[in-house]
């Protein structure tokens, strides 16, 4: 994953009512979970939730289909496994300094 596509991520997840909209269809599993019952969990107002839906479906955080004439958002389960990924891949690679930086840190405090 790209810097810049993992800040737009983080961008969209930066907003609590977005944040909350993908919390909720996280718990909600494979089988998502329609607008209308996700505007009646969140309480909030259609215009609104439209909006953010939206935000997040535009970096591919949730997609969203129709079946029949309900349409039910969906977490994109893959980017948000690939976005985890790129915040943990260098998890304490700096942590063991090599001893020649150990040793600077010393000489120079002292």
């Amino acid at each position: 994953m790209k810097i810049d596509d993992a800040a737009a991520h983080l961008e969209a997840l930066g907003n609590p009512t977005r944040l909350k909209i993908y919390r909720a269809l996280i718990r909600a599993g494979g089988a998502g979970l329609a607008v209308g019952r996700l505007q009646e969990k969140l309480k909030i107002a259609p215009s609104t939730l439209s909006h953010h839906i939206k935000a997040l479906m535009v970096v591919g955080l949730i997609n969203q289909v129709r079946e029949g004439t309900t349409l039910v958002c969906h977490a994109n389960y893959e980017v948000m496994r690939e976005l985890v990924g790129f915040l943990v891949a260098e998890c304490c690679t700096e942590s063991a300094e090599s001893p020649d930086a150990k040793t600077a840190d010393t000489k120079t405090a002292a």
